[in-house]
């Protein structure tokens, strides 16, 4: 469990965890199935930058933008970088070869610039919406640490990796499928408590249900196109799991 936290720690976030054993498939499983515990850290510094921001009298989207701001850098913006590349990859058109070739390159097309645009954009507006009392940041770091476990769905054994490098392929295909639906139950609940504390329990269930459907349709698309899935993906079914949670506790 040692060697599998500070993987997920330290590929999901930017906190030093020192050196790490070698990666086999039981390691690389666990790792997923923690990520929403490994990134519990970030997720109460983004909510005490957004509740902080608020009480400081800035405007909403202001503290939407720090709160947003605060999670790219504490993650190196590699689920942001994921979400383009996913965009541009499924966006293209183009054969299987020819989109992952798209994914793998540096450079963002405007595919994927229109897409961060706007999921960043719908992501800062909720987080100002919500962080302006210590309930709604609280819950906002909840969402934070939900998302993570679009990981263990994208991860799931069945789903194959795209490629035969790269860093999808330790960890594709190596979450027991009873494991990410016990992960995604985990999800349920914890959303349904937060939004408890909103007044409004039923808003969790709406919710998970609607990431959780977002993350199986994302894997099947991906599995049609590309014949797999890449850490491109992983960090693109993050980002859109996030939002669609963000945008409930909102409302």
């Amino acid at each position: 469990m040692p060697d599998s936290l500070r993987l997920a720690v330290g590929t999901l976030t930017i906190i030093p965890v020192g050196p790490i054993g070698e990666i086999d498939r039981w390691m690389a499983a666990r790792a997923m199935i923690i990520a929403p515990l490994a990134v519990l850290p970030l997720a109460l510094a983004a909510a005490l930058v957004g509740w902080s921001a608020s009480m400081l009298g800035l405007p909403q989207i202001m503290t939407g933008l720090l709160v947003v701001g605060a999670l790219a850098v504490g993650t190196r913006a590699l689920h942001v970088d994921g979400l383009a590349d996913t965009a541009d990859g499924l966006g293209s058109g183009w054969s299987p070869q020819r989109s992952l070739a798209i994914m793998k390159r540096g450079n963002i097309g405007p595919i994927g610039v229109v897409t961060l645009i706007v999921i960043l954009a719908v992501q800062a507006v909720a987080f100002g919406v919500i962080s302006h009392t210590i309930r709604g940041a609280v819950a906002g770091a909840a969402a934070i640490c939900c998302s993570r476990a679009a990981l263990a769905i994208v991860c799931r054994q069945g789903v194959p990796a795209a490629r035969r490098s790269g860093l999808g392929v330790a960890v594709a295909g190596s979450v027991p499928v009873v494991a990410a639906a016990l992960s995604w139950i985990a999800v349920i609940g914890t959303m349904v408590l937060a939004t408890t504390l909103l007044g409004r329990w039923w808003c969790g269930l709406i919710a998970a249900a609607l990431a959780g459907a977002a993350v199986l349709i994302l894997v099947r698309v991906c599995l049609k196109r590309l014949g797999g899935v890449t850490g491109d993906v992983m960090g693109a079914s993050i980002e859109i799991a996030l939002t669609l949670l963000l945008i409930c506790l909102a409302v």
